[in-house]
């Protein structure tokens, strides 16, 4: 049985494309993850996921734990037969949920307790529990419990939490190793922490180095810092983390979010954005992002994507979703979602057959310059 092989196959400039491999199949990278918050992938079956080109999915350790709880789901076989999702599973730690939706929490070296945002019952979260909770859910890749908190905060607040998501790294390991998940073909992931401060991710880099992990996420992005910023933390964070081992970045996004990254070497990425995005009448297109509920696709004929080879493109036009869309329909959330997550694939295949083909500037500055959002596109 393969635990787990990270092998690259080709660079181009910091990027990479290769695969991993474990159990249940190999992951191509640059890799996106759709988001399965509770168990599922909003608004699409798990054949419909698999055959847009998805080879993992994203499990939310802090929701699945309040509902249905992990306890079940691990007597109901697992989350891979829970949900029909038999490819690999990474699943988060949780962590950033209790610090963005939890009422009335509680931060100690213990872990955080918490109110549930669905019934108000109360919960420790700690790094011990949080590793239990992922292997009763049966995950592949398996998340190291870490405090998340504002790149705004103060200095010493953002160093405070990145030092104790290091030492709560090394419970994770410690955890993780003592139960059962290595033996099962489980991952570990470290996350590395320290806002945008170079000096804070390369002491959070060192730390998890020294502990020791199967892969490595760049945390504490995307949460309101703006692209910018964003880019100017990846030109330097992911080449402090092992160059032989996966780079994953948490919460990324969207697509020329993901171009960009990848070309400063992130290989692994997760967003709620296809899914949410179709459920509100938003598709993205090679053409940049279009709002279905606009009154000018009232009678437009043609496909969301003209280059798209989804089933949604092959079958219904602009001028139908746009009803759907404007009536509420589920039928209208389902093929948007679907037309979505065929566009994340697509655009990950993309990417690594450009970098294979040592073609990835040309690729990225052409997607840019096309993506480019047009005037009045989105409301």
């Amino acid at each position: 049985m393969i635990r787990f092989r990270f092998n690259v196959h080709a660079t181009d400039g910091r990027a990479r494309t290769g695969e991993i491999a474990m159990r249940r199949g190999v992951i191509r990278t640059p890799a996106f993850m759709p988001v399965g918050t509770a168990a599922t992938v909003k608004a699409m079956k798990p054949g419909d996921v698999a055959t847009a080109g998805a080879d993992i999915i994203l499990g939310n350790t802090y929701h699945l734990m309040l509902r249905p709880g992990a306890e079940r789901v691990a007597r109901l076989g697992g989350l891979h037969r829970f949900s029909g999702w038999e490819r690999p599973i990474l699943t988060d730690s949780g962590g950033y949920q209790v610090m963005s939706l939890a009422d009335l929490t509680k931060r100690s070296e213990e872990g955080v307790s918490f109110k549930s945002h669905l019934d108000g019952t109360r919960h420790l979260l700690s790094p011990e529990r949080s590793m239990e909770i992922q292997r009763l859910l049966g995950s592949d890749i398996v998340m190291a419990f870490d405090e998340l908190v504002p790149t705004t905060s103060a200095p010493e607040v953002q160093a405070a939490a990145m030092e104790r998501s290091m030492r709560w790294a090394k419970r994770s390991r410690d955890a993780f190793d003592a139960g059962d998940e290595h033996a099962a073909g489980a991952a570990l992931f470290g996350i590395q922490q320290g806002a945008l401060d170079e000096r804070l991710r390369k002491a959070s880099a060192d730390a998890l180095l020294g502990i020791g992990f199967d892969g490595y996420a760049v945390g504490g992005l995307a949460v309101g810092e703006g692209q910018e910023a964003m880019f100017g933390c990846l030109d330097y964070a992911p080449g402090q983390l092992a160059p032989d081992k996966p780079r994953y970045l948490m919460g990324v996004g969207k697509p020329d979010d993901i171009v960009g990254a990848v070309e400063r070497g992130i290989d692994m990425f997760d967003c709620v954005l296809p899914t949410r995005s179709g459920r509100t009448g938003q598709a993205f297109t090679r053409e940049g992002p279009i709002n279905l509920r606009n009154a000018r696709f009232a009678e437009d004929q043609g496909p969301l994507d003209p280059d798209c080879a989804c089933p949604v493109c092959a079958t219904w036009s602009r001028a139908y979703l746009h009803h759907l869309v404007r009536a509420g329909e589920i039928l209208g959330a389902m093929l948007m979602t679907e037309h979505n997550i065929w566009f994340y694939q697509a655009l990950m295949a993309d990417l690594r057959a450009a970098i294979a083909g040592a073609r990835l500037e040309a690729f990225a500055n052409e997607f840019r310059a096309r993506y480019a959002r047009p005037k009045g596109e989105l409301t």
